[in-house]
């Protein structure tokens, strides 16, 4: 007789912990905007302390899953948290390319990265969803997720460094799709993601866009900064087909999953301030993430493994918690001890 491994970790929609996410999470970017209502750059140290800020608003949830269920259903959450952390660095690094490419003023990053965001919070419930439903239907869609991340583990061993710093972002489907059905005014004329026509012809008056001929005509127009949000989207949703299957690898429970997913996401505007300060330290980051994605691999595949076949091993919520902490240390350690040759 076996027991089952997700016995003690179930909690479905518990009302009062959907609540307490619900609430913690509005709290939370309630503050973050009223703080950054301005258009401002972020300073590193300011930028440190809001990443620390949203590190400590997701271990607090930690704490409550902990009192109110166990330490089982703490350590799935602190496993995907940390999983959907490591992921997003990879997606933050494509993303501080598209804003070089857009050649985005640093004062305007955290407007769009905030709008990326609340993107993310939606398509990632979507895929939570359908991520959690698929995986109930049993081992074999296990082996079928376990071959989707290896295969994301092997794209990431491909990829070279230079690969996004150099792309152009002018062929990307987002960028097309939104030049196909909004005339674009070709310059960033403040925050602004749309220009009504009037402002259109009030900018065009201006000396320094003399030069500027507009080809289409329309009531409104995209600026360069709705492009850039779109290409972000767009990556976002492309990068949640590998982060989605790999943190649900970890946990079964779709709260547990889509908590720990949000409040990752939610420090991402802050933490992009961080990264793009220490991205020439943290070299062999990218390293460990890869190497997390083939263990999540093993995990599927082994637990598919024990429930087909017979042979094979469901790997414990404590260990797979402790191989992420252990890898991520490890990746980080390493960037410091062994430095990029410049």
């Amino acid at each position: 007789m076996t027991t089952d491994p997700y016995l003690n970790t179930h909690i479905g929609l518990e009302t009062e912990t959907v609540v307490i996410f619900v609430a913690l999470a509005i709290i939370a970017m309630g503050i973050d905007m009223w703080a950054h209502r301005s258009d401002k750059p972020i300073a590193l140290k300011q930028a440190v302390a809001w990443t620390l800020f949203w590190i400590s608003i997701g271990l607090g949830f930690a704490g409550f899953l902990y009192f109110h269920f166990n330490g089982e259903v703490a350590s799935l959450y602190l496993a995907g948290y940390l999983f959907e952390q490591a992921l997003s660095v990879d997606n933050l690094f494509v993303m501080m390319a598209i804003f070089a490419w857009f050649k985005v003023p640093e004062k305007y990053c955290h407007r769009v990265l905030y709008w990326g965001v609340l993107g993310a919070v939606v398509f990632r419930m979507v895929f939570v969803v359908i991520g959690s439903t698929l995986f109930a239907m049993g081992p074999v869609v296990e082996i079928i997720f376990a071959l989707m991340v290896a295969a994301s583990g092997f794209m990431m061993l491909k990829k070279h460094d230079d690969a996004e710093e150099n792309k152009d972002f002018s062929s990307h489907l987002a960028y097309k799709t939104v030049r196909l059905f909004i005339p674009v005014f070709p310059r960033i004329v403040g925050h602004n993601f749309f220009l009504r026509k009037e402002e259109v012809e009030k900018e065009l008056e201006k000396p320094e866009n003399k030069t500027i001929v507009l080809k289409r005509s329309g009531p409104w127009f995209a600026t360069p900064l709705f492009l850039c949000l779109a290409v972000i989207e767009t990556t976002d949703v492309m990068f949640a087909f590998d982060s989605v299957p790999a943190v649900i690898a970890v946990s079964r429970e779709p709260l547990i999953v889509y908590s720990a997913m949000i409040f990752a996401v939610l420090g991402l505007r802050s933490m992009y301030f961080v990264l793009d300060a220490m991205r020439q330290y943290l070299v062999h980051l990218e390293k460990a993430v890869t190497v997390l994605l083939f263990f999540i691999a093993f995990k599927l595949g082994a637990s598919a493994s024990l429930h087909l076949f017979g042979f094979g091993l469901d790997i414990s919520v404590y260990t797979s918690l402790a191989v992420i902490a252990v890898i991520l240390s490890l990746g980080i350690i390493a960037s410091f001890i062994f430095p990029k040759k410049r």
